[in-house]
C-alpha cells in the first residue's frame, strides 16, 4: 500500500507541475475577453491543477501514514 500511494504521489506531483507551468503559459492577457479561447483552456487547467492537489494530498499523507505505522 505504501509503495502504490508513494508512486501515486510522485507521479501526481509530476503532473501537477506541468499543470501549473501550462497554467502559466495560458494566462489570458489584460485585454483578452472572456471569448478567448486561451481563457476556455486556462479555466480547464486550473480545474485539473486543483484536482491533482486533491490526489496529493491523500497520497502523501497515506504515503507517510504508511511510512510510520509499518514497524508497529
Amino acid at each position: 500500500m505504501q509503495k502504490i500511494a508513494t508512486r501515486v504521489f510522485i507521479y501526481s506531483s509530476i503532473v501537477f507541475g506541468i499543470i501549473g507551468i501550462l497554467v502559466v503559459f495560458t494566462l489570458p492577457g489584460t485585454g483578452t475577453d472572456a471569448d478567448s479561447p486561451y481563457f476556455g483552456i486556462h479555466i480547464l487547467l486550473m480545474k485539473l491543477l486543483f484536482a491533482t492537489v486533491c490526489i496529493i494530498l491523500p497520497s502523501f499523507a497515506l504515503s507517510i501514514a504508511g511510512k510510520y505505522l509499518n514497524g508497529k
